[in-house]
């Protein structure tokens, strides 16, 4: 008796041991010992999830992840060309460097080769936050107010005059004000010193900002007003209409808004394709141990993903999304045509620079969106960007 119950115990404990090991060994993840991520501003969503997703990667993996935030597109990228970071939770910016237009359609950048990897859809919106002190209702009612622009941030400036653009303004109708960063832009709207900024509802920012004096709102985009949306998708194509459950600002619930996703977990193409599998492969895997860790970290959820967006996904993300079951042929073939691009986009980014391009930016600029236009428009494809 007492032997069976000495081996019933050992059986036990050995039958403990392998279940507290099965979750490494079944996963068997190898991430390098230090990794590095670029992401919006300490306190945004993006920085929140991006450490999130890396303190499971630390618990699980081994893997110490560091966050750098940084104000624009520009700064978040510049490290991961440099190859001092490995990937970015970045914005919708990474598809304007993909395109290579605004402040990348300059000399120092051009198109870029940036692949995807896990972006978060979730329950909240993008959009204009609005401080409830100005009296807004409508987007429309924005004429004359002051709206946030951040330099060297493309996404949020071009968000901005999308959502404008639905209330029929543009940015001629407004006064737009500059800030240095996106955390400097939400600084200035609890200071009064602008009245309307781009953000996620659920970012800390926009959570200060609807504590203070002066609150927040969301001003709604009916999503029955075609019109208005057409204006939208215009100068922003990537832009979904989304029913909002969550945040703050809004005036309803569920709430008629945009959204896209974000944050966008991206890597250049040159980044190994087992570097990205195993970073994906853990996302992937340790969703449950992060998902409520962070607002926003939910929609990295993998069936949540849109694997048929306006940026291709990278090899090592293909890889494990194929292993957990979430890649079609469909999705091949998308992402097959997403590359194309990419290669046209680049092929007339070297012929440009072979043509000896002004020297001035704005001619530079100018004379390169003539190119890149025409590029695309010989092989078929929507310039999208005039």
């Amino acid at each position: 008796m007492h032997v069976m119950n000495r081996r019933a115990a050992g059986a036990a404990v050995l039958a403990v041991a392998a279940f507290l090991a099965a979750p490494v060994m079944a996963e068997d993840i190898k991430l390098p010992s230090d990794l590095t991520w670029t992401a919006y501003d300490t306190g945004s969503s993006g920085f929140n999830i991006a450490v999130a997703v890396g303190k499971v990667l630390k618990d699980r993996h081994g893997a110490d992840v560091r966050v750098l935030p940084a104000g624009n597109d520009v700064a978040r990228l510049a490290p991961l060309r440099a190859k001092r970071a490995q990937l970015s939770a970045m914005g919708i910016g990474g598809y304007f460097a993909q395109e290579g237009v605004f402040e990348f359609g300059v000399k120092d950048w051009g198109p870029q080769r940036l692949r995807l990897m896990l972006a978060s859809t979730y329950c909240n919106a993008i959009g204009l936050g609005v401080a409830k002190d100005t009296g807004v209702k409508e987007i429309k009612d924005l004429k004359g107010k002051r709206i946030g622009t951040v330099v060297g941030s493309p996404a949020l400036n071009q968000n901005a005059f999308a959502i404008l653009a639905f209330g029929n303004l543009t940015r001629d109708d407004v006064k737009l004000v500059e800030f240095s960063s996106y955390g400097a832009m939400w600084k200035g709207m609890i200071n009064n010193e602008v009245d309307a900024a781009i953000a996620s509802n659920i970012s800390g920012q926009t959570k200060e900002l609807e504590t203070s004096p002066r609150g927040l709102i969301y001003p709604p985009l009916p999503h029955s007003d075609e019109a208005g949306w057409a204006r939208l998708h215009k100068i922003g194509p990537y832009f979904l209409k989304h029913k909002v459950t969550c945040g703050g600002g809004l005036t309803s619930n569920p709430s008629e808004l945009s959204s896209y996703p974000y944050p966008i977990f991206m890597a250049y193409e040159s980044q190994p394709a087992d570097l990205i599998y195993g970073i994906t492969t853990a996302m992937i895997k340790g969703y449950d141990a992060y998902k409520d860790a962070a607002p926003g970290a939910a929609g990295l959820e993998l069936k949540r993903q849109n694997r048929q967006w306006v940026l291709p996904y990278h090899a090592g993300a293909v890889k494990a999304m194929k292993e957990a079951g979430a890649w079609t042929a469909a999705d091949e073939a998308y992402n097959n045509n997403l590359l194309k691009r990419q290669d046209t986009l680049m092929a007339a980014w070297q012929a440009f620079l072979k043509t000896d391009p002004p020297e001035d930016k704005a001619a530079f600029s100018k004379a390169w969106m003539k190119a890149r236009n025409a590029a695309l428009t010989k092989a078929g494809m929507d310039p999208i960007f005039e």
